[in-house]
């Protein structure tokens, strides 16, 4: 447990790392919306014996301070506060990260791949696909239906039933640890409204949405492509478009891993096979730069 001073506040990290002298390669984990870090951890207990890995909660969520100052919760800000911890930790300038983006977090994680290329030895996008016009425009009104305002205002209703089980069982498809359904509750509860709002906007804005289309595309380096086909939060047809566009328009490497039977949380939904597809693609980038 770790603290780092940035310029948005104080970061929560946690990191696996050996100490000085630890020259494995990296797995960096980007969390999806007003989601802490902890979700990460069961494949991270799995990975951490091959890879150092690093898990943090971005500005709004779990333990990270914000500071009074911290009033940009857009992707460049996010992806700006991810870049100083990597700064700090000194994780930037040698080819050794894999980052993997969940939800939301995929769009961070595409921001800050793009950002120092020359470090990046894979990506690895979770449930976060790329929508065409009409698959859009469905999106976007899904969403702004949802009123983000109100579930915002009125978001203490999800610590009792039966909203809570409605909160968590539209997010899965199968079941998870009771542990962790009552850690996304209390994510969702405690985090900053504003940022959580925010963030709730911007991901559902065409104009990012659409920017976000154009760079995942663009990312210069091995791309794994994740999709729970029952996810009921993201349209899993949008991954499927990322995957194709990507096979049309990328030289590089991308495979995609489909679970027919996960929803939005396959790392918890089902454990196994998400590491096992995590391990086959960080084998395979790893092999390329050889």
């Amino acid at each position: 447990m770790s603290f780092a001073d940035i310029t948005r506040g104080k970061i929560y990290y946690e990191d696996t790392g050996w100490g000085v002298g630890d020259d494995r390669e990296v797995v960096l984990f980007f969390n999806g919306w007003s989601i802490s870090a902890r979700y990460w951890i069961p494949v991270i207990d799995r990975l951490s014996s091959q890879y150092r890995c690093l898990s943090f909660d971005q500005s709004g969520t779990g333990r990270t301070v914000c500071s009074p100052s911290c009033l940009s919760f857009s992707v460049e800000g996010f992806a700006d506060e991810a870049s100083e911890l990597l700064v700090r930790l000194g994780l930037l300038g040698s080819r050794k990260l894999h980052i993997v983006g969940h939800s939301m977090g995929g769009m961070i994680a595409t921001e800050i791949c793009n950002r120092h290329p020359e470090s990046l030895v894979s990506a690895t996008i979770v449930n976060c696909g790329i929508f065409d016009d009409e698959l859009l425009k469905s999106f976007h009104h899904v969403l702004v239906g949802g009123m983000i305002d109100v579930a915002m205002l009125f978001k203490w209703v999800f610590l009792f039933e039966p909203f809570k089980s409605l909160f968590i069982d539209r997010a899965i498809s199968r079941p998870i640890d009771q542990k962790y359904r009552t850690v996304f509750v209390e994510d969702f509860v405690t985090s900053d409204t504003r940022a959580a709002t925010a963030v709730g906007k911007f991901a559902i804005d065409p104009q990012i949405i659409g920017r976000y289309t154009s760079e995942a595309v663009k990312i210069c380096a091995p791309l794994l492509c994740v999709v729970g086909m029952a996810d009921r939060t993201i349209p899993p047809e949008g991954m499927q478009t990322l995957y194709n566009r990507r096979i049309e328009q990328s030289a590089f490497l991308t495979r995609q891993a489909r679970f027919d039977h996960a929803g939005h949380l396959p790392m918890l939904e089902v454990l196994p096979e998400f590491e096992l597809a995590l391990r086959s693609h960080f084998c395979a980038a790893s092999r390329l730069i050889g």
